[in-house]
């Protein structure tokens, strides 16, 4: 969705005309309002913000997916270390240093 000019409102304008631009984003519209001529907060509807929330989801769990199949790999490749060793081996260089 493409935001417009008539989707940026001010704070002060927001607080007087909330009422309608409830059911402007409630009709598909989003609105970013401003304060101090910066955006602040967005006014989205509540169904389309679960949908965000879905989609974020989706994308963590396709990025860890994504690091499982690279470790994966990793393991079949045989470029993998045991991680107690690793760290016995980090421990005892501090202790050096």
């Amino acid at each position: 969705m493409t935001i417009t000019a008539q989707d940026i409102v001010s704070l002060t304008t927001a607080r007087a005309q909330l009422s309608e631009l409830a059911e402007q984003v409630k009709a598909g519209a989003e609105k970013i309002i401003t304060k101090n001529g910066e955006g602040y907060v967005a006014l989205v509807d509540a169904h389309r913000l679960d949908y965000y929330h879905r989609l974020e989801q989706a994308h963590l769990h396709l990025l860890m997916l994504d690091e499982v199949r690279r470790g994966l790999e990793d393991v079949a490749a045989g470029s993998t270390r045991d991680a107690r060793e690793a760290l016995m081996e980090r421990r005892q260089a501090r202790t050096r240093a």
